[in-house]
């Protein structure tokens, strides 16, 4: 595909570079290399994650047809990718919430469990992990609920924690994550193709890491249920706090001769988005590929970096790009008792970093941005992200729209909507997390 002209066509480049990132994301490209041998015995598939649908499909479309195969992966509704050559036939794919929990993700759960049991040391494993398996395989604690459960994931995504945070308490809580499903897939041999979506590539953080060792504590848990004040059930902060809901550690022999690796990373995505930007005349640089933080504060530092650059050649020339990526976080401002449905915010992490951008850029001249997140869909919404040009705010302002407002409330969906200036590409079927792009001309 040839890229568009970024001095004529700025979104579509912009929306140019986030496909090339996805695209080194998918499954099917990246599965082959690390795909084991056919074993003795059975070869069970078992995961989780937005990826999961499509991350079957590569192993079933790559696995030898003569050699046996069975399993069950669940996904976030609607991700599961259209029938293809490569669809499922023998891996059954199920569909559950994200980022909240429901009833299907736990029936999944126990039944992905029950699979794991009466394996033997001849038959092979192989878990397919990626961002979101921790709301979509739930299975709650001893003395936890489905709706508890619920509850304390909807404060935990409210309340500013970042991933590892929330997945140190997620790991705790469960009965499946934190390495208890190797645990249960004992004594067969555990394979673990995780394609990751959180800073620094830490396999036990992605979807709360089933198949691998939690070096997190209880008292670690503790200390960040108390930090945000979320409650949970008395019964179950004291099992917290007697260490009887621990997890198995990096020295437990249940993990000797597991393997785990990475088939897509954050890294690589946008490695793959400046090369494109290069091959179109255009400097690239990445900032990170681990950025956390408040997500309108991460807009505003990059809008410094944008207006320097723009204004000074300082650090970078322009024309360029300036990439990034990682794993921000919103911290939900409450709104009053009663206000209407169609005052409450709505939008995800890249929205409010696109606000926060906006807002500190104040209409700069030769800045067009993008940002989105790599599974297509930014928090709840429709929405993968959205584009942030310089005539933002004065286009907004026309509309009677001030960004503060929307901001105070987290509405960067009702925002950015008005000025049809989301970026909407439906579910991608991989995910590696947050995208953003800054040309600068």
């Amino acid at each position: 595909m040839t890229a568009p002209d970024p001095s004529n066509e700025p979104r579509r480049f912009l929306e140019y570079l986030y496909q090339a990132a996805v695209r080194r994301a998918l499954p099917l490209h990246n599965t082959a290399a690390f795909l084991p041998a056919p074993p003795k015995g059975r070869t069970l598939v078992l995961g989780a994650g937005k990826a999961g649908g499509s991350m079957a499909q590569a192993v079933e479309a790559l696995w030898p047809a003569d050699a046996p195969l069975q399993g069950l992966v669940v996904t976030r509704y609607h991700h599961v990718p259209p029938h293809t050559d490569a669809s499922t036939r023998r891996i059954e794919i199920v569909e559950a919430s994200h980022p909240v929990p429901d009833a299907a993700g736990l029936v999944a759960a126990q039944r992905i469990l029950a699979m794991a049991h009466g394996l033997t040391k001849d038959d092979l494993v192989l878990c397919l992990i990626s961002g979101g398996g921790s709301a979509l395989l739930t299975l709650p604690a001893e003395g936890l609920t489905l709706q508890e459960k619920q509850r304390i994931n909807g404060a935990l995504l409210e309340s500013g924690a970042n991933i590892a945070e929330m997945n140190c308490v997620r790991k705790h809580l469960s009965r499946i994550k934190g390495g208890r499903l190797a645990a249960a897939c004992a004594p067969a041999r555990v394979v673990t193709l995780a394609i990751s979506d959180v800073p620094g590539d830490d396999v036990s953080t992605i979807a709360s890491g089933p198949t691998v060792p939690d070096a997190t504590s209880c008292a670690d848990a503790v200390a960040i249920l108390q930090r945000y004040g979320i409650e949970v059930p008395g019964a179950v902060m004291s099992l917290l706090e007697q260490g009887a809901l621990e997890t198995p550690k990096p020295d437990d022999a249940v993990f000797q001769g597991h393997e785990v690796h990475l088939i897509a990373t954050p890294q690589q995505s946008l490695e793959a988005a400046a090369q494109a930007a290069r091959a179109a005349g255009l400097d690239a640089h990445i900032l990170s590929d681990e950025m956390e933080g408040e997500s309108r504060d991460v807009g505003k530092v990059h809008a410094a970096l944008a207006r320097a650059v723009a204004r000074r050649d300082q650090p970078f020339r322009k024309p360029c790009v300036i990439l990034s990526g990682g794993e921000t976080t919103v911290t939900v401002r409450k709104q009053p008792a009663g206000t209407p449905r169609e005052q409450r915010g709505r939008g995800g992490r890249a929205g409010e970093f696109c606000m926060g951008l906006a807002q500190a850029l104040q209409g700069q001249a030769g800045v067009w941005a993008l940002a989105a997140d790599t599974d297509g869909i930014d928090g709840v919404e429709d929405n993968a992200g959205a584009f942030v040009a310089p005539e933002t705010l004065s286009r907004a302002a026309a509309l009677g729209m001030k960004i503060d407002r929307y901001l105070d409330r987290n509405d960067a969906y009702g925002y950015f909507r008005q000025l049809d200036d989301l970026v909407i590409t439906g579910p991608t079927y991989t995910n590696v997390n947050d995208f953003r792009a800054i040309l600068v001309l």
